[in-house]
């Protein structure tokens, strides 16, 4: 017996299993297309503007941001436009939480469905095996009050009956193993962009830091200046 005839002998229920799993299948694809790290977090986006920033070139860091449509670039502009509004520390890391549970909300988009697949066939198929064990007594009890009943005839209706929590477990299984797969790879990538994103705000403080320092030792080389010039002129005068 193949398996179209194995498929017809399950009944109605074997369609609603069969459609859970392409409906499965069809968003786990998709989530891998998604998920690719290379759109979420692509490593030569992240060095490319920390480059920047480390520069101080934080204008050219948040264009380069905007242009691109990645996870981890909405997050760094997040940070780098309330940076450049003089916000502190505390308020940089807000924005960056704020836009980064939006984002993870993103990855995680459409998951849940693959796990409800995964939850919902083994159900169903034991709903059509309970189905089929109904009709497989009705029929026993008819029989027996025919006197014709036989336990080649009781048997076929019961292995009949548990070809659906067959196929439903076989849709399960690996509907279960390409959630925990997505999972697995959903916190893998939100724990680098949670790093990649701090990485960022403790170099935005950095470049601020660096910054009064910066602009005091401008300030006393100008004053020594001008204290040069004015012995110079005091010599002159005398």
């Amino acid at each position: 017996m193949d398996f179209a005839e194995l498929f017809a002998q399950g009944g109605a229920l074997m369609w609603a299993i069969l459609g859970a799993s392409i409906v499965g299948t069809a968003v786990f694809m998709e989530r891998l297309w998604s998920l690719q790290r290379s759109k979420v977090l692509p490593r030569d986006f992240v060095d490319r503007v920390r480059g920047l920033v480390g520069r101080r070139k934080t204008s050219e860091a948040q264009v380069l941001c905007e242009e691109n449509r990645s996870s981890i670039a909405s997050i760094m502009a997040a940070a780098i436009r309330t940076h450049e509004n003089g916000k502190a520390r505390a308020e940089i890391k807000e924005a960056v939480e704020e836009v980064g549970n939006r984002e993870v909300s993103h990855l995680d988009r459409n998951v849940e469905i693959i796990g409800t697949v995964a939850q919902a066939s083994p159900l169903m198929g034991l709903l059509g095996t309970v189905i089929g064990m109904i009709f497989v007594f009705q029929d026993f009890v008819q029989s027996y009050k025919d006197g014709t009943v036989g336990p080649d005839s009781f048997a076929q209706g019961i292995w009949q009956a548990l070809i659906t929590t067959a196929f439903g477990l076989t849709v399960a299984i690996p509907m279960l193993v390409a959630y925990k797969y997505l999972q697995g790879r959903n916190d893998r990538l939100i724990v680098d962009m949670e790093e990649d994103a701090m990485g960022l705000v403790d170099l935005l403080e950095d470049t601020t830091r660096r910054e009064p320092t910066r602009s005091r030792s401008k300030d006393s080389k100008s004053e020594e200046k001008d204290g040069k010039r004015d012995e110079d002129e005091r010599e002159d005068d005398s």
